[in-house]
Order: C-alpha cells, then structure tokens, then sequence
C-alpha cells in the first residue's frame, strides 16, 4: 500500500491545477487519471489522418490571472480574437478587442448603445466576480472575509449611484432577451449575446434568468482585458499541455490509464482510492476533480455518504445540449465578406434573437433544430500543427443537441449532421467539397468520450439553482463534503465551467487550510 499527502483524482485542468498548488506547498501529490492522456475537456484528439482536435474547449476566454502567472500559463497571443457574426448577406458585424470594446460593421448609432449596454454588462458582471475568485460562504456562518466581499459589492452599486443599483437588482434575474430588446437594434448584435448567454445551458433567450449565462461570460478575461478571448492552442501549445507541464515541474506524480473504482472510507472520513487494478492508495486528503455524480454515485459508499446527500447528487441537472463538430478541410475555408485575417477568431451563426429561441424550441421535446446556432473556430490556424500544409480544421459548437433525443442519436445523428453541415456551406460556400474528414460528437458521444455524465462540460447547468452556495448543492459547496477527507475540485464545483483554474484552485486552498491536511 502507497501512502500520499493528497490523491487528485481526475487530469482535466482544474485536478492538474489544484494537484499543481498542493505540490507546491509541500505535500507529496498523486494524480490519477483514467484516460491515457490528460486535459480533461480540453484534451486534444485525432479525427482524420493528419488532423486533429483541440478538444471541446476551442476558445479559451476565463483563465483567471493568478492561476495563470503561479503556473506560468499566459498566453503567448498579444490580441484578443475577434468575433464575426455572420449574416447571410455577407455584411457581417466584427467585434474587437474585450467583447466589443471596437465593432466594426454596425452604425455609429448602434455602436454607442452596444458600448452603453457592454459598459453596464460589464459593471455588473465585476460585481458577481468579486464573489466567484473565493470558496462561496457558509449560509449562516458568514466568515469576516464573506463580509467583506458583501461591503465590497455594495460599496461598489453606490459608487455608481441609486439608479445603477436599482438597474442591477431589475436586471438580475432578467432574461436576455428583453434587455437586448431595451438597448439594441441591430439583430446581429442582439442575437450574439443571446447566442453567448445560452451557450451550453438549457435555456433560450427569453427564458427567466437567462441573462446570468452573459454575466458568468463577463466575469472571464485574458491578459487583464475583460471579455477578452483567444483561440485554444494559440502559439502552438494547448491548455492541457501547459497544465500538465506545471504539475510536472511542481512535483506532482502523474498516473494515466489509472482509473478508480472506488474511494475507500472509513466511519465517515476517507482515507484512500482502490484503483481498477485493485491496488489500494492512501492519502490525507482525496480532492475529486471529475463531475460530483460520478465521485459519488459511482465511486463512493451510499452508506458513508447519506441517501439525503445522495439523492440530491442525484438530482442535479447535468443534461448536455450542445454537439462538438470537427472538419479535417483540404484549404482554408472562405467565408464571403470575412477578412482573412480576423478567420483566426471565433465566427458565430445566430441571425437573431428568434433564430436563437427557434433553435432551442425542439430541445424542450427532445429534438434538435433544423436551423442550428453555432460558434466557430478554425484552429489549425493558430495551431498550425493540428492539420498539414495547405489543410485546415474547423471546430463548431452547435445548438441545441439534447442529451435525450427523443427518437435516439444513433437514427438522428446523419440527420443532424446533414442539417449542420447545410448550415455551414450556406456561409462558406464550396465548403463541403473541401471536406475530407467530418467528426461529430452528440452529448452522448461527449459522455462517453470525457468520462461526463450527461455529456455537459460545465459538470452541471449554470443556472440560478446550481451556482454559489448550490454548487454541486449546497452540503457539498464549499469543496468539503460528508466525507472528511474528500474534496471536490471539478466544474461542477463553485464557481462553475470554463478554462479558469478556479475550482482546483480554491479547493487546494480548502485542503491546505485544514490542519490534518
């Protein structure tokens, strides 16, 4: 039997994050992993010879500063990337620098009320930020620090004035819709914040509460510029390599191809692993950094852990909608009207607000849409080692594709498949006759590919019920849990999904703040 400080389990970035932070404090750190590569969400894959995959996480727009600067992670990209929202008519709307702090292709007009709307997003997005970059309180046992987050917070409204603040608590729980409605004209505008407000969660832009998708995008930033975002492997390294490099540098023990069967415990503490080949670690602390149901429907004793503290694991919603297309392409894909240079940020498809709702509709039922939205990304451009010379990849995050389809995704994959690959030619003509290889992963694909119950990268929706003092629920918010001893560290912990760092990190920060740690 091997004994360790601390047993991460799980190689994704936040399990390399916190094993990484763990180790540089000292502790003797294990890692496991059950893939034989590491990056989690943000691991790479070849799809067709010579071509590869960044992975799901194809732009890169939260990773907090510190986790960056103590890992050494700041990209190498001196711009952020732009945003293309394309228009069948070819006059497309061009978003620069921090989420638009420069658009071109829209009217003076409309680009001092999307600055108007952007400054008061921003504003209030920085408010829930201050609550996002620590471990959530304790409801009833607020900490001096959580006050002083709260005094923060309110200092701040004030600073701005009665009628800030009274905007800020009209506009909280609003949908994202009617506060486009109330600021904007311009449809391609409108429909990519509802596009960036429900990407990856299971609502539409007229669904209550909406809005907050919008805000947890503006609490991201790179390099110091809020909204900012790059393209993942911009420089030629992914994500997972430079988190998987740190953790190496730090110490940490890396074992791939590790997977664990189950977490020992022992009178409500745990004490060690037992791996699938039978060998038994032991450690101090266990920090979990997969989803919260697999650590604790799969992995832990139902007797150890409570049926309450069960069924509630249970009950988070954690239904993926959004399919992962990946194209091998013999060329450079031509989009008409969209300057070559700015292919090398991110192009959306969303004409407008109803497009964006019509979309989501059939996923209410269990279908999919037959005039998909999406988010796209041509890697190989910044990566060039992701394709051969003169070949290009595509990545496309297209909704919505519900988990469940009703009619199942081994009949209605070709058919989904064709409509997106329609869609895209419809933008980029000749662009089917350039394919030579197509990857489409539905969320049951992403299931059982990244190890993701439900085949939802965020480990869990990132709605109101399931954020702050209810993430993963509220006994298990504070990365302790019934079990002491064990952690959780994954993005379904506070404050949620996203290349940040922040769940491994706040939650080596809970491990090292315990005197048996």
């Amino acid at each position: 039997m091997t004994s360790f400080d601390a047993i991460v389990i799980g190689g994704g970035h936040n399990g390399l994050t916190a094993a990484t932070f763990l180790a540089r404090s000292g502790r003797k750190v294990l890692l496991v992993e059950a893939s034989d590569t590491l990056g989690g969400a943000a691991r790479g894959y070849s799809f067709h010879p010579g071509y590869a995959s960044p992975g799901l996480a194809h732009i890169v727009n939260r990773l907090d500063p510190e986790v960056a600067a103590t890992l050494s992670l700041q990209n190498k990209q001196s711009e952020a990337a732009p945003t293309v929202v394309l228009s069948p008519t070819g006059q497309h709307a061009v978003l620069r620098g921090g989420y638009g702090e420069a658009i071109d292709g829209v009217s003076q007009e409309e680009a001092k009320r999307f600055q108007d709307l952007r400054g008061k997003l921003v504003f209030q997005a920085a408010i829930l930020k201050r609550f996002l970059r620590r471990r959530p309180p304790e409801i009833g046992e607020l900490a001096l620090a959580d006050f002083a987050t709260l005094a923060s917070a309110g200092l701040g409204l004030l600073r701005k004035g009665r009628e800030e603040s009274r905007d800020f608590l009209r506009m909280l729980l609003m949908n994202v819709a009617d506060t486009v409605e109330e600021y904007l004209t311009d449809d391609r505008l409108k429909a990519l914040l509802a596009f960036d407000a429900t990407l990856g969660i299971h609502l539409g832009p007229r669904s209550p509460t909406s809005l907050l998708g919008l805000y947890y995008r503006l609490t991201g930033e790179m390099q110091g510029v809020t909204g900012a975002q790059v393209v993942a492997n911009s420089g030629g390294r992914s994500a997972a390599a430079a988190f998987e490099a740190a953790a190496m540098q730090a110490g940490v023990t890396i074992r791939t191809g590790a997977r664990v069967a189950r977490i020992i415990a022992d009178r409500g503490r745990a004490t060690g692993i037992v791996l699938s080949s039978g060998e038994t670690l032991e450690a101090g602390a266990i920090v979990s950094a997969i989803h919260p149901k697999a650590t604790f429907l799969d992995l832990a004793d139902p007797a150890e852990i409570g049926t309450g503290f069960r069924r509630a694991i249970g009950n988070i919603r954690s239904k993926g909608n959004v399919a992962k297309l990946d194209l091998a392409l013999d060329r450079v894909p031509e989009f008409p009207g969209v300057a070559a240079a700015d292919l090398s940020g991110r192009l959306v498809i969303a004409r407008s607000v109803d497009h964006v709702e019509e979309a989501f509709n059939p996923a209410k039922y269990g279908q999919f849409s037959k005039d998909p939205v999406m988010e796209i990304t041509l890697p190989s451009l910044a990566d060039p080692s992701l394709a051969p010379s003169g070949g290009c990849t595509l990545s496309a995050l297209v909704e919505f594709a519900p988990y469940a389809l009703a009619d199942g995704w081994d009949k209605g994959k070709p058919a989904f498949q064709k409509i997106v690959l329609d869609t895209l030619e419809a933008y980029a003509p000749g662009i089917s006759g350039s394919i030579l290889g197509t990857s489409l992963l539905t969320p049951v694909d992403i299931e059982e590919r990244y190890n993701l119950p439900g085949g939802h990268w965020h480990h869990g929706e990132l709605q109101a019920d399931q954020l702050l003092v209810n993430r993963p629920i509220n006994a298990a918010s504070g990365y302790t849990t019934p079990l002491k001893g064990l952690y959780l560290a994954s993005a379904g912990s506070h404050p949620g999904g996203g290349i940040s760092g922040l769940p491994g990190l706040l939650a080596a920060r809970q491990v090292l703040s315990e005197k048996r740690a």
